[in-house]
């Protein structure tokens, strides 16, 4: 498999920690971020220092800790300038109640505080992951400082909800580290389909035969899910219908289950005439028995008579025949002959776009190799050919699929 590049690869990165229980979880924060390839640059409060210590981030960053303003290791004195001129973003995890109130006075009286007054407002945006008891979130004036910090261009990850430090439930916990990391990505990743609305299925689709058994696939749902990520990276509002699948939902996503094929069309064609772009990953049975039994079908000494099918509805089809469809991708999942196969599914459905890859070598593995094919001809991702992992190209073809959007705009 092709290696990907790290998600952060390149990024320089302040990563600020105010005082708050929830800095334990910093520090698996900060060695996600050094694991993604980003350079991090790590400021810790007074308040923090009672939670954990500067040497742990130190060792875990592998570069200096800066706590004091007047920090006599920096040559000219002024650690609030040298630390965000050539930062790509500040992120504070955890950020306090106490500390969103001064950011929203716009106060300087720690080297936290100062540096993102005196950070350039229009390179290096800020980003804040709040940790605090749930009636400290709920109180009028953290949401006023809230709104007013939103209103400031700050990006507020979370917070999360659920049980507390303190032994209360509520809203207020800082973010997991994962999900802090893919909020991030997202956060500095182009923008090409801002504003669009996508759809995607994802994931087989089971047709019951009994209560206990049906005909399904071998499809994971990875290729979808990762291409819902991508999407939503690249700043679109994702609906995702998801087939059974054991997956979890990607950060910002709206997601969908349900089981068979006519579930998974009645989910979509009331959808997708409101979205600018559908991308058909799911691996949707063209069959389902014709009749479902109320039991389970005992064995018995005899043969069981041949199972009546009858065939399932075109998701793909009906929604690129809508008067006005959005952008429709189809997924062809082969065996064999996949371009011709591909090609012929592209006209038939008369589609602008068709994504071939060969079934048994991508169901159930992390990684792919993809085939774009519509009208012009045909084109290998990765590029070059081989294998490359399934994030990597789910963010390859978004970008395809907004180029094609674009040159179709202009």
């Amino acid at each position: 498999m092709a290696e990907s590049r790290p998600d952060l690869a390149g990024k320089r990165l302040v990563l600020g920690l105010s005082g708050g229980i929830a800095c334990y979880k910093s520090a698996e924060l900060l060695r996600l971020l050094v694991k993604a390839g980003a350079s991090v640059r790590v400021v810790m409060t007074e308040s923090a220092q009672r939670f954990i210590t500067p040497v742990t981030m130190q060792a875990l960053s592998g570069q200096p800790v800066t706590c004091d303003t007047w920090d006599a290791a920096e040559p000219n004195g002024m650690a609030h300038i040298n630390l965000t001129r050539e930062a790509d973003a500040v992120l504070i995890a955890p950020a306090s109640a106490d500390l969103m109130a001064r950011l929203a006075q716009g106060r300087a009286d720690d080297l936290l505080s100062l540096l993102c007054l005196a950070r350039p407002i229009d390179r290096c945006p800020l980003l804040l992951a709040p940790d605090m008891n749930c009636e400290m979130w709920a109180h009028p004036a953290t949401q006023r400082n809230a709104a007013q910090l939103r209103a400031d261009g700050c990006l507020l990850l979370g917070p999360d909800h659920g049980e507390q430090a303190c032994g209360e439930f509520g809203d207020g916990r800082m973010l997991e580290p994962e999900a802090l990391l893919e909020d991030l990505v997202a956060a500095l990743s182009p923008k090409p389909l801002a504003g669009e609305r996508v759809l995607i299925t994802a994931g087989p689709t089971f047709e019951a035969i009994d209560p206990v058994r049906g005909l399904t696939n071998r499809s994971s749902g990875k290729m979808g899910f990762a291409l819902a990520r991508a999407a939503r990276e690249a700043g679109a509002e994702v609906t995702l219908v998801a087939g059974p699948v054991h997956l979890p939902t990607p950060r910002g996503v709206r997601r969908i289950d349900v089981q068979s094929a006519e579930q998974m069309y009645a989910a979509v064609l009331p959808l997708a005439a409101a979205h600018r772009v559908f991308v058909a990953t799911a691996a949707v049975a063209d069959w389902r028995p014709a009749a479902l039994a109320d039991h389970k079908i005992k064995k018995s000494g005899e043969q069981p008579s041949a199972l009546a099918l009858t065939e399932n509805p075109d998701i793909l089809a009906a929604v690129a025949a809508l008067p006005q469809p959005p952008y429709c991708v189809g997924f062809a999942a082969e065996t064999q002959n996949l371009a011709a196969h591909a090609r012929e599914k592209l006209r038939r459905k008369k589609l602008p776009l068709v994504v071939g890859n060969l079934g048994p070598a991508t169901f159930g593995r992390d990684d792919n190799a993809l085939l774009l094919v519509d009208a012009a001809g045909e084109q290998s991702l990765p590029a070059g050919g081989g294998r490359a992992d399934k994030l990597t190209l789910a963010r390859q073809l978004v970008a395809e699929i907004a180029r094609r959007l674009a040159t179709a705009a202009a």
